[in-house]
């Protein structure tokens, strides 16, 4: 046997550990961006794949938010809670499917990214809003609640990263969330949105709120 052949033979197993530890480091990486309730990518995950598909100029941002949740848990207790959260981030998935991404960004906020290659997001939203609202199966029916959506298509947008973007659909959504809307489209009409304790450290109207319109 040749001194290479030998030197071959004696590394194979530094090199089967090598690769056995590198996928072991890319399942913990993976399992770090998931929520462990929900399953969806966590912030950092969400941002990541979230940021690929912006690439694509017909990507639409959304950002959902559970109405009255505290009221919820305050009432029924944390597992009514929790299934919410559970039933919520399923039912977004599944409408934002395979070629999109969805995420938890913390508590009861979930965002997603969607590529509409046939401008029917606002009408899958309003759909997916009805969805959202179903009682969770095996749940106190008595456990209600709604969800409010605010979306932002890219292109209307295109210096926009996907913070800016974010930032849009939050206010849209808040703009829903306060006039009982459902879902609102950032970026068209000229209604303002009153933004006032939408975030901590938020207090009164800001001057600077941005422009949003009824969904279309």
């Amino acid at each position: 046997m040749t001194t290479l052949a030998t030197f071959l033979l004696s590394a194979l197993p530094l090199a089967a550990g090598w690769a056995l530890h590198v996928w072991w480091l890319r399942g913990c990486l993976n399992t770090a961006r998931r929520d462990p309730l929900t399953g969806l990518r966590t912030r950092d995950g969400f941002n990541r794949r979230a940021t690929v598909l912006l690439r694509d100029p017909s990507a639409v941002v959304v950002l959902a938010d559970v109405d009255k949740f505290k009221q919820i848990n305050d009432t029924y207790g944390h597992a009514a809670g929790d299934a919410l959260l559970k039933a919520t981030a399923d039912r977004l998935a599944h409408y934002v499917g395979p070629s999109g991404v969805a995420g938890r960004l913390g508590g009861d906020e979930f965002a997603a990214v969607l590529i509409d290659d046939h401008g029917t997001a606002g009408d899958l939203l309003a759909v997916l809003h009805g969805v959202l609202a179903r009682p969770v199966d095996g749940q106190d029916p008595a456990v209600r609640t709604t969800v409010s959506l605010g979306w932002v298509r890219a292109a209307d947008f295109p210096a926009d990263d996907l913070s800016g973007l974010l930032r849009r659909a939050d206010e849209a959504m808040y703009a829903a969330k306060q006039d009982r809307a459902g879902t609102r489209r950032a970026g068209l009409g000229w209604l303002f949105a009153t933004v006032a304790g939408r975030r901590a450290g938020r207090t009164g109207a800001r001057k600077d709120a941005p422009i949003v319109g009824v969904a279309a």
